[in-house]
């Protein structure tokens, strides 16, 4: 099951997720997890943001940033924001099951 933070904002409940695709947006639209760290200011709302993508991805940017600047305990939320991001990238590697393994075979040929 996918790892997911759940709130409520103003009587509206919320489901942060990250998902293969909303990474993959995110990566798309100039997103460098790495970055993090020369770049809090912008990759740090923008790594919260895009955890809206999966479930409420027409969310105003205006609304997200009010949520984020009444987040508490903001150091361990961008933890748990961090392995979210990452579980998505890491299920990319995995190694498939031996009945998918039984339908795909390849070889290199030098």
């Amino acid at each position: 099951m996918a790892k997911q933070i759940v709130f409520t904002y103003e009587d509206k409940e919320y489901t942060l997720e990250f998902t293969r695709r909303t990474v993959k947006q995110m990566e798309d639209e100039g997103f460098v997890a790495q970055d993090i760290d020369r770049k809090p200011m912008t990759l740090l709302p923008a790594l919260f943001a895009g955890a809206f993508k999966a479930h409420h991805r027409f969310e105003k940017q205006d609304v997200i940033d009010k949520i984020y600047a009444g987040m508490p305990h903001k150091d361990e939320l961008i933890g748990k924001l961090a392995e979210m991001y990452n579980d998505p990238i890491v299920t990319l590697m995995e190694e498939p099951d031996e009945k998918a393994v039984k339908n795909v075979s390849w070889e290199a040929n030098w």
